[in-house]
């Protein structure tokens, strides 16, 4: 039964001892409803003072019904009571317990340092192709933001390196540094990089003299929300109809169209063929926007005559449905 329903049921009972309690002192000594309430008071709140007036033997025996009575309501109430705040206390340590077991399962993962504005963002966007992200957070304030979210999160200071291998970051392959100031993150990139050389960072720079500080510390790619948030505005009162368009496309606002990027992978069917043989735009109906070579070449607008090979991305634009259909021909299994 619901706690609340419990103690909702124990105050109802509660109000009716007082009634029937009350009533009972006017009709078996005859008191006055001041005087019967009083003493009726007096014995639920077990406080000890003399009767209001001589009581007969049947009042005697009325008190004493309504003392046990009371006394068994108190008892009620406080077992629920600390039943409520001790299966909350375990409900916490349970659900901690869940969820490290989790972090520590991982593989391949995504460490999201900071879930501030952007961090909060940044997941929503992660969380769309992946539930394998754990956000490191220091304010106790924001944990019920990642609970309310269903992060997987460890609360504390992210730049510290028994926090960062409990978030599994020597099996992670991605880590996000979002911290509030230039000078966390750059501490928070040195951590990580010693933890695991192989990871790819990605951080986030207030000023531009933190960019080259944040490379020298060892960040794969550095971010400015600043310089993104003037381009995106500078882009869409010159070109309003093409930041429309990325807007869509991009933010995934609506299902019609999106632009995804899909590896190619050694088992796939469409490895070493050539565009205009591979069939995609009648099949999947998208439209190859460019190819990205394994040794990190951009083909824009690729010929017919391209060919997709292995360790290439493709980057094509479509409805998602289609998109995940090429994705899953591209890198089966």
């Amino acid at each position: 039964m619901n706690k609340l329903r419990q103690i909702m049921i124990a105050a109802v009972i509660s109000l009716a001892i007082s009634i029937i309690g009350t009533a009972g002192y006017m009709i078996i000594e005859g008191w006055d409803f001041l005087d019967s309430f009083y003493m009726v008071a007096l014995t639920l709140s077990t406080v000890g003072y003399s009767e209001v007036h001589p009581i007969s033997p049947g009042g005697r025996v009325f008190t004493i019904i309504l003392i046990i009575t009371s006394v068994s309501l108190v008892l009620y109430l406080a077992g629920i009571i600390v039943q409520f705040v001790v299966e909350g206390e375990i409900r916490s340590i349970l659900g901690r317990r869940k969820l490290d077991k989790r972090i520590a399962k991982l593989k391949n993962h995504y460490i999201v340092c900071g879930y501030g504005r952007i961090g909060r963002i940044l997941c929503k966007q992660l969380a769309e192709q992946t539930s394998d992200i754990v956000v490191l957070e220091k304010s106790n304030e924001l944990e019920p933001a990642l609970v309310k979210d269903n992060m997987l999160h460890l609360m504390g200071d992210a730049s510290d390196e028994t926090l960062l291998l409990k978030a599994g970051i020597r099996n992670a392959s991605h880590l996000i540094a979002a911290l509030a100031t230039d000078t966390d993150n750059v501490f928070l990139v040195l951590t990580a990089r010693q933890l695991n050389p192989g990871i790819d960072i990605m951080a986030r720079a207030e000023k531009k003299a933190a960019k080259s500080k944040l490379y020298a510390a060892g960040a794969n790619l550095v971010e400015s929300p600043y310089d993104i948030g003037a381009v995106s505005m500078g882009l869409r009162l010159l070109r309003p109809s093409v930041s429309n368009f990325l807007h869509i496309a991009l933010t995934r606002k609506k299902r019609a169209i999106q632009i995804e990027e899909a590896p190619i992978s050694a088992n796939s069917n469409l490895m070493n063929v050539m565009l205009k043989d591979s069939g995609i735009r009648q099949k999947y109906n998208l439209i190859i926007i460019a190819i990205k070579k394994a040794d990190g070449e951009m083909i824009f607008n690729p010929s017919f005559d391209t060919y997709m090979e292995e360790g290439d991305t493709v980057i094509a634009m479509g409805r998602a449905r289609d998109l995940k259909r090429f994705h899953q021909e591209l890198s089966p299994g």
